[in-house]
């Protein structure tokens, strides 16, 4: 079976080594993730304009998104990546094990936020009447929804490279759940 690797710094391109200290400035370290990005000559680049992009969502609101995406999507790498994110943004422990659960009882505009998410994932862009109702009701506006889908965007293009080339979770391990 091929084995994907993740490269080492001084592997990587010139303009790619520059991003990578970028990053490593900003975090304290590069997420493997990101390093594996790194060996196509513009991928990095791009998926981190994508992701640095003005977005109408909070950075809260994007992670509850992220912790349903990543939980339907099955990957543990971004499920580990986004507690912890999650966390730094406010939310418990707990709220983050509800939110890849598909829900925030906590809070009932995150709960909309998250089951439409979830909705769009499952249903591959086919949401439910009741999600799209439900989170125009908790008063979201279409600029929000369209921030919702790239997010989902941005969790899809994580989830799959990480989840295919499995790479190791560099994250505290997000717990399992059923």
């Amino acid at each position: 079976m091929y084995q994907f690797e993740i490269p080492v710094r001084s592997a990587l391109s010139d303009a790619n080594q520059k991003i990578y200290d970028k990053v490593k400035a900003q975090l304290g370290f590069v997420p493997n993730i990101y390093t594996y990005m790194a060996k196509h000559p513009n991928a990095l680049a791009d998926y981190l304009a994508f992701i640095g992009r003005k977005s109408t969502l909070t950075n809260k609101e994007k992670e509850a998104v992220s912790l349903v995406v990543s939980q339907i999507n099955g990957c543990h790498y971004c499920q580990s990546a986004h507690t912890a994110l999650g966390k730094m943004n406010g939310f418990t422990e707990e709220e983050t094990l509800e939110l890849r659960r598909g829900e925030a009882v906590f809070d009932p505009k995150i709960d909309a936020l998250t089951k439409l998410a979830a909705s769009i994932t499952e249903n591959r862009g086919q949401a439910s009447k009741e999600a799209i109702q439900s989170f125009f009701k908790a008063g979201y506006s279409e600029k929000e929804f369209i921030d919702v889908v790239f997010v989902i965007a941005d969790k899809i293009i994580t989830n799959f490279l990480a989840i295919t080339t499995k790479t190791t979770i560099d994250f505290p391990l997000a717990k399992t759940i059923l």
